[in-house]
């Protein structure tokens, strides 16, 4: 609950805002749009979504050319503002990491467990195949993939059950978060790179990839 919930009362109705700004010629009306939506942004910890942002602006405002507008003015400033996980997040940019790291021995605003090789390789294949089972994924791999190894992807929450597979048993499938999105800066999962990126860090061997039949429906 935020302070201004905890300090309203229960039957208190929140506070109107005025979102049109009529009485405003239209060069200030636009400033004072582009004031309320970084504010909003600004004062969220996670990505905000347009709906959330369409509260405080008028029903003509287009929020893309606010954004673009926001972006052009920091411009020169360390941070950025960022389209991930369907929304936008104030985000410092990576050239500072260094700095970030050697103040507070951290990257720029990430907390999150550093995963092993054999977890990070799990979460990238549901990451492209979902949604799939733990079955699947053992099948991928050669070997049985532990639930403690899918415990600690949902621990960080970057995976989550997906819908039951229609295969015998109905087993659960895996699928990933707002927060795997998130987390690896990314808008939506169509931003993910693609094989070639993936052989050239040493990620991905495409030879097997391309011989598994999951990747088949993927290619499709």
């Amino acid at each position: 609950m935020s302070e201004a919930s905890a300090r309203r009362k229960p039957n208190e109705q929140p506070v109107l805002v005025d979102t049109e700004l009529d009485h405003l010629p239209p060069e200030l009306r636009w400033r004072e749009w582009m004031g309320r939506v970084e504010a909003v942004i600004f004062a969220a910890s996670e990505p905000v979504t347009r709906s959330v942002l369409a509260r405080v602006v008028g029903k003509n405002c287009n929020l893309e050319l606010i954004i673009d507008d926001i972006r052009a003015e920091l411009s020169g400033r360390p941070y950025e503002l960022v389209a991930v996980a369907g929304g936008w997040q104030h985000r410092t940019k990576k050239v500072f990491g260094d700095a970030i790291h050697a103040a507070f021995g951290t990257a720029a605003g990430e907390g999150a467990k550093e995963l092993s090789q054999a977890e990070a390789l799990v979460l990238m294949c549901i990451a492209y195949f979902q949604p799939i089972t733990r079955g699947e994924l053992s099948s991928f791999f050669g070997k049985e993939v532990s639930r403690d190894l899918i415990g600690v992807l949902r621990a960080e929450q970057l995976v989550a059950s997906g819908p039951r597979s229609p295969q015998p048993g109905a087993p659960y499938t895996y699928v990933t978060t707002k927060t795997f999105l998130s987390q690896f800066g990314l808008d939506t999962l169509r931003q993910l790179p693609d094989f070639e990126a993936l052989e050239d860090a040493g990620l991905l061997s495409k030879e097997k990839l391309l011989d598994h039949p999951r990747v088949c429906r993927y290619r499709r």
